[in-house]
């Protein structure tokens, strides 16, 4: 299993900083480093940053990774240009997730001026043709959300990127085993990586492909500090975003996306007595207060350093990239160090 690190723009961290940190996951012995990516800093550029950076540290850099860029924000062209530029920039060390975000949202959607479509259809449709200009293939694609006809990335040699497939449910689990060159997991427990490997078993074999080819990799977030109750409620609102989101969700609603989940690993009750008490008019701070510790606990971890490597290599069971996305504590480059450090690949082995 490769080790990871995931840093996202909720560490506040400067470009000096990212310098900084880039060279520590190196020297501490991490493989690759990854990037969320929203609509604020472009991810890609990002992580050219990065690979820089720690190939100031160790020969050839670390490579780098977003996971996952929403599909809505860009063309298939352009992922393959900004996707395929990095690779080269980087000497093959980039590897592009891409996922379907918010698109089975009507708010999601109508912000971006798209109209109805399967998030299903749309990631098929991306992963085709992305993967198949980045591979130098000339694409003729008609499909219901993409039509390329005759275009080929003006790349030589061809920039060739793995792309993996942000997935969570059975479908997009399955579709990653037929058609991307890995999935993408997130907040998951170790049965659900279990869970979540036969699926994308399902979707390889169901296209004669061996499912060892497809990497399975997953953030695994982590919170240190002397101050467990400071861990606690900052992991919990980093959880919060993703297992309650944004407000109370419909009875639709919570068959979808990370909800939907969140449920099918057992957490239903849980989630719905935070639901009401945000109906009666809880605060976020109250909300991530009485957050269920055992949920945080059950996907990530949270408390003082010496505790985090050997809960890291639990949850880690059964991936192949294991990715330790940071949850800082306390603003400021040391609380994101502390977790690095807590987590370093040897430590991590060690356990």
């Amino acid at each position: 299993m490769e080790i990871g690190v995931g840093l996202d723009p909720t560490l506040g961290l400067d470009w000096d900083q990212q310098r900084d940190v880039s060279k520590e996951a190196a020297r501490l012995g991490y493989t690759s480093i990854w990037t969320p990516e929203g609509n604020g800093q472009d991810s890609f550029h990002l992580c050219v940053q990065r690979w820089q950076a720690s190939a100031e540290a160790v020969d050839g850099g670390l490579t780098t990774g977003i996971a996952v860029s929403p599909v809505m924000y860009r063309t298939p062209l352009s992922f393959a240009m900004e996707g395929g530029t990095v690779s080269d920039i980087t000497g093959g060390k980039f590897i592009m997730g891409i996922g379907s975000g918010g698109a089975y949202r009507p708010r999601a959607r109508a912000q971006l001026g798209v109209g109805r479509m399967s998030a299903l259809s749309l990631m098929r449709d991306y992963l085709t043709v992305v993967r198949g200009l980045v591979n130098g293939e000339r694409v003729s694609h008609e499909g219901e959300t993409v039509t390329l006809r005759g275009m080929r990335l003006a790349m030589r040699p061809a920039p060739r990127t793995p792309v993996y497939l942000g997935a969570l449910g059975p479908k997009m689990l399955e579709m990653s085993g037929e058609l991307a060159d890995g999935a993408s997991l997130n907040w998951c427990t170790p049965e659900q990586i279990a869970w979540s490997r036969e699926r994308i078993a399902a979707g390889a074999a169901a296209a004669g492909r061996d499912p060892s080819e497809i990497n399975v990799a997953e953030y695994i977030r982590v919170c240190v500090d002397e101050d467990v109750d400071a861990a606690r409620i900052a992991l919990a609102k980093a959880t919060m975003g993703y297992a309650l989101g944004a407000a109370v969700p419909t009875e639709r609603e919570r068959q979808l996306g990370y909800r939907a989940h969140f449920e099918r690993m057992g957490f239903s009750d849980e989630l719905a007595r935070l639901d009401e008490m945000r109906k009666s008019g809880a605060s976020n701070d109250e909300v991530a207060d009485a957050f269920p510790a055992e949920i945080l606990l059950s996907v990530g971890y949270f408390g003082r350093a010496e505790g985090a490597a050997a809960a890291f290599a639990r949850l880690s069971e059964g991936l192949d990239t294991a990715i330790v996305r940071v949850v800082a504590a306390r603003r400021g480059v040391e609380s994101t160090l502390s977790v690095m450090r807590a987590c370093s690949p040897e430590a991590i082995r060690a356990a």
